[in-house]
């Protein structure tokens, strides 16, 4: 059932108790209409998304509502969309005071949309909106410089007149975004004028990751994120420039360490670790936010630093307030995540019918008292209209032919027969076959094996790690279309690098094995790998079924495994956070785990596409290369 948003805006259904301007700062902060601040004060609006890797078009997602006093449900909802960006960027721009414009990086790389158009369905989208300021991201690299120049040239041809930022981004002599060939493409900073002053803003790249991890021409270099941010304000500082804005791609206890070694810094809007910041009252909803937004740190000089962060694939707006007095100091910020989602809501759990009109106005006022954290939002007509050519050329992709298999691959989670109704949609042809009976899924071992490839193209892997539950569908012999891709892997996870040592690796085997084959049955922990090969016992106890471990060279030979080496290990993000019993993951942080934000499925995608040869014919994998080399019943 629809349900419409009121007519004296075109965003919220929750001001229907809030009146119809919008989401409102702190009611405790004076706003007046000259200097958008208090009598002495100054006010600036900062809205700002980051991550939205070319996640242009809303997704389906659920959230937990109230349908009745003190009953929540599962409910179906529509989530994101840059039109939905669009509509609540220009709403609150218009509405706001001082408002300025961030998207802070990895506006590409992670959907079809990139992947057709090279950017220019992105460029377009962002403008969209008309951001003031665009920080570099690492995935802004992935197709080297002369592929960023190309996104930058689609973002150039409109009227916006963004202003790329990256200080610490050093594009090498025979870049073709060096400033002798490409002067103003991308800049150390910028200097705005809101309400009479002066606002500088510094973009900052991820240094370490987009080296290593992405793939900027051999001769451009990323220099250390702090001491290129304190040199940059320093400079601005010099210039008279008394508010000072962090535009970051480095990740949010990146920004909360390098606040705290900074002095002269007001606010660090960052992204890259695609973090959700929010009250404690999103948990409700079945959110999980990771800090109150905005963070609050304190610089090196004892002052009030703001961070905000935005989540990712264009699912929030974040909304900042900050207020400076008369010597350019943060007084005050605060503000809201705007969590964009549709207007019309559904059951998950469909055998309790439909929703009633009690049920849904009981929806609506839930969303009411959200404050705006949860956002009904009409997207924007325009930015439909603009993204529908894209749309449908995405649409036709889908069926297009990417490969062709001379046999069908077999979907198995684990080996043997104990669990075969666990397994493959093709029938007998799968189930009874001696080879899935003995190694498992034939799928699940190309989605391994593509992995580690895509892991050795942007980290150098040593080996992969997938889940058998991650991997849905079997592959059926003959044509393999685009969407077969999208059957096959249909969640939401990207591809993440761990640094793990084997003995790590070794506890995570054992631990989805035992998860697997233990009373409960959680066939979907069985583990996949390419790179590395062992032997399960299943008449063992926990914690002892995996043994004769051996990892593959380049030279395609195994050797025995060794536990106290680091490896790099190629995995999704799902297991990276520790779910689906992959607990002893999800303790790696710091520099020893990086997201590298590749859509996983999208990862198998440029896996098949890069096969040799014109006609893309897709073979089976070597048994020898089969992670579960042998399997005992």
């Amino acid at each position: 059932m629809n349900i419409s948003a009121p007519s004296c805006t075109t965003i919220l259904l929750f001001t229907l108790l809030a009146g119809c301007a919008g989401p409102q700062p702190d009611s405790t902060k004076a706003v007046t209409a000259s200097s958008g601040g208090t009598a002495a004060n100054f006010s600036l609006t900062l809205l700002h998304i980051n991550d939205h890797h070319s996640h242009l078009d809303p997704e389906a997602a659920t959230l937990r509502l109230a349908t009745a006093p003190g009953v929540r449900e599962r409910i179906n909802v529509s989530l994101g969309g840059f039109a939905r960006v669009a509509a609540v960027m220009k709403e609150l721009s218009a509405t706001r005071p001082n408002p300025i414009k961030i998207e802070a990086g990895d506006a590409v790389t992670g959907d079809l949309y990139y992947t057709l158009t090279q950017g220019k369905a992105d460029a377009q989208a962002m403008n969209s909106v008309c951001f003031d300021t665009f920080t570099l991201g690492n995935h802004e690299f992935d197709n080297h410089d002369a592929g960023l120049k190309t996104f930058l040239g689609y973002l150039r041809d409109g009227n916006c007149k963004t202003q790329v930022l990256s200080a610490n981004t050093h594009f090498g002599p025979h870049s073709v975004l060096n400033p002798r060939v490409a002067p103003g493409w991308v800049k150390p900073y910028a200097v705005l004028e809101r309400g009479g002053q002066k606002i500088g803003l510094v973009g900052i790249t991820t240094a370490d990751k987009t080296q290593n991890s992405s793939r900027p021409d051999k001769d451009t270099t990323f220099s250390n994120e702090t001491a290129t941010a304190q040199a940059a304000i320093d400079h601005l500082t010099e210039l008279g420039v008394t508010h000072i804005i962090l535009q970051t791609h480095d990740g949010y206890r990146s920004d909360i360490a390098m606040a705290r070694k900074l002095h002269g810094v007001d606010v660090i809007i960052g992204g890259d670790s695609h973090t959700l910041l929010g009250p404690e009252s999103m948990k409700q909803y079945g959110l999980t936010p990771s800090g109150p937004y905005p963070t609050m740190a304190t610089s090196q000089d004892g002052k009030r630093v703001c961070i905000a962060h935005a989540a990712q694939y264009a699912y929030v707006v974040g909304e900042l307030h900050v207020e400076f007095d008369d010597h350019g100091d943060v007084i005050r910020c605060d503000g809201e995540p705007h969590v964009l989602i549709g207007t019309s809501y559904t059951r998950t759990d469909k055998k309790k019918g439909p929703l009633t009109a009690h049920e849904i106005d009981a929806i609506r006022q839930d969303l009411v008292r959200s404050n705006g954290t949860l956002l009904p939002t009409v997207p924007d007509p325009q930015t439909i209209a603009l993204l529908a050519p894209y749309n449908a050329q995405k649409e036709a992709f889908g069926e297009k032919v990417v490969a062709m298999s001379p046999q069908v691959w077999c979907l198995r989670r684990v080996p043997g027969i104990a669990r075969i109704r666990y397994s493959s949609t093709l029938g007998d042809v799968c189930n009874l076959a001696p080879h899935v009976q003995a190694h498992g899924g034939d799928v699940q071992q190309l989605v391994a094996e593509a992995f580690l490839q895509q892991g050795q193209k942007y980290f150098h892997a040593d080996l992969s790690i997938q889940n058998a539950g991650g991997v849905r569908t079997d592959i059926n012999k003959g044509p393999i279309t685009v969407k077969d891709i999208y059957a096959i892997l249909p969640f939401k996870n990207s591809l993440v690098q761990l640094k793990a040592t084997g003995t790590v690796i070794k506890t995570v085997l054992e631990e989805a094995v035992d998860a697997a084959l233990g009373p409960h049955g959680s066939t979907g922990a069985y583990p996949y790998s390419a790179g590395l090969r062992w032997t399960v016992d299943a008449r063992k106890p926990a914690g002892k079924r995996v043994s004769n471990l051996e990892i593959r060279g380049r030279d395609g030979k195994y050797r025995a495994f060794n536990l106290h080496k680091v490896w790099n290990v190629a995995t999704i993000s799902f297991l990276a956070d520790g779910q689906d019993h992959y607990s002893e993951f999800g303790k790696i942080t710091g520099s020893r785990r990086t997201d590298v934000g590749l859509d996983y499925a999208q990862t198998l995608l440029d896996y098949i596409v890069r096969l040799p040869g014109h006609d893309k014919i897709l073979r089976k994998l070597p048994e020898g290369y089969y992670s579960t080399h042998r399997f005992i019943e």
